[in-house]
């Protein structure tokens, strides 16, 4: 992995905002479990999304990979049917993504014969005990290795009621609803505790409503499925990523000059929570040149930030409470010790040795704002996008260059990312040890 040397320069001009990973990742599950053609437009090859793209091709989806859009022909088209009967066995290889593996762990189990999950990273450490459960009290066999991921199942999932914790990951709840329309026989699913990431939820059901699926949400207490349902073909265009303009926000928040161009202002994305937080800060968001951007009051100001429902912003907000006024606090963000790294150790570390005051705590951070950061020093990106990214606009504001430690890994969500920095005026090369 390469090193990159970010000299301190502001950001100013415009960006298009890549298309949302979350609603892509739900586009692409929805489409392939049809029963026709679909077109996906405005689509972004990301690491994650190729992931997902052949998971669903391993489970009997046609997938077409055009320049900016997939051709997608369902797992239940006609053409389809009697090529799938012939596999007993598959591999689904889910690289480093959690959405990928979580959501297509019951959707593999519409199928007869042998599923294999497979990755790299720090998925094996992703918890799926939820789906464990189901798997015991349904007799699906499966088996798997401790810390990496190599998981085999076998089975076939049965409709009934599935009773899943809310304060656990969202993605086992969505994949339960992008499978159980399709068995035999109605389902509930009942949540026993308070819902997480309900965003993320109200995008799996907009989603799933945009292909034909009808789910009754009773408050998010419960969920109504009715069986034997049919994902219907369609055009779809997935609409720009709030996670990933959370960047370019919170740039705006520290004295960038970023217009954010397709984002939708009506969007159900939960990452949207972004503007409110950054607004608590003293930064206000505005119209220009048919875009978006943020302009800051002259003193950042300290605010309680609840990771529960927005961990993925979380990093890069971070940065901006670093540079603000008083105590901000960070809380009920748990989840972030089990993304790509550890999160909460990471944000802490590297912003830290950039000059920021941050102390973790065990499910989340105290940020003592500071003047300045300094830079000067080598970060390290702990190869997670969010980090890097985080990284990446931390130094727009650093009095000395910042040397940045496995960049690539932007490539997981956004892998335009640094060709938009540059086109902003950011500045940066290749480093080397001695150079």
């Amino acid at each position: 992995m390469g090193t990159f040397k970010i000299i301190p320069t502001k950001l100013k001009g415009e960006v298009k905002i890549p298309p949302s990973k979350s609603m892509a990742h739900r586009a692409v599950i929805c489409a392939a479990l049809g029963n026709g053609i679909s077109k996906v437009t405005n689509i972004d090859y990301s690491d994650d999304i190729i992931a997902t793209i052949e998971a669903m091709s391993a489970l009997g989806a046609k997938i077409a990979k055009k320049d900016d859009y997939l051709e997608v022909c369902g797992i239940k088209s006609t053409e389809n049917i009697e090529a799938n009967k012939v596999k007993k066995e598959r591999i689904i290889d889910c690289n480093e993504s959690g959405s990928t593996l979580r959501f297509l762990v019951p959707i593999a189990a519409l199928f007869d014969g042998v599923n294999r999950f497979v990755g790299r990273g720090n998925l094996g450490k992703r918890p799926l005990d939820t789906y464990y459960n189901i798997f015991k009290e349904q007799n699906i066999k499966y088996s798997f290795k401790e810390d990496i991921l190599d998981l085999t199942t076998e089975g076939k999932l049965k409709s009934g009621e599935f009773k899943v914790k809310g304060n656990i990951s969202s993605q086992f709840i969505t994949g339960l609803l992008f499978t159980l329309p399709l068995l035999d026989g109605d389902s509930k699913i009942i949540i026993t505790t308070e819902m997480e990431s309900k965003g993320y939820i109200d995008l799996t059901l907009s989603a799933m409503k945009d292909f034909g699926i009808e789910i009754i949400n009773n408050n998010y207490e419960e969920f109504i499925i009715r069986g034997n349902q049919t994902y219907k073909s369609r055009d779809y265009r997935v609409e720009g990523d709030y996670s990933q303009s959370a960047f370019f926000f919170c740039a705006d928040a520290l004295s960038n000059e970023v217009i954010l161009n397709d984002l939708k202002l009506d969007s159900l994305q939960g990452d949207k929570e972004v503007i409110d937080i950054l607004a608590r800060m003293g930064v206000t968001i505005s119209n220009k040149n048919n875009g978006i951007i943020g302009t800051a009051d002259e003193k950042l100001k300290a605010t309680i930030i609840d990771g529960s429902q927005c961990p993925d912003i979380i990093p890069v907000v971070s940065l901006v409470a670093a540079l603000g006024a008083g105590k901000t606090e960070i809380i009920n963000a748990g989840r972030l010790r089990i993304k790509e790294c550890d999160r909460l150790a990471a944000v802490t570390s590297e912003l830290n040795k950039l000059g920021a005051k941050i102390t973790e705590k065990e499910d989340g951070l105290i940020i003592q704002g500071v003047k300045a950061l300094k830079g000067g020093v080598e970060v390290w990106s702990h190869k997670d996008h969010r980090i890097a990214m985080t990284m990446a606009i931390a130094a727009t504001v650093c009095k000395e260059p910042v040397i940045l430690r496995d960049y690539e890994c932007v490539s997981k969500s956004y892998p335009q990312f640094w060709d938009d920095y540059k086109n902003l005026g950011g500045v940066f090369d290749e480093w080397n040890v001695g150079k």
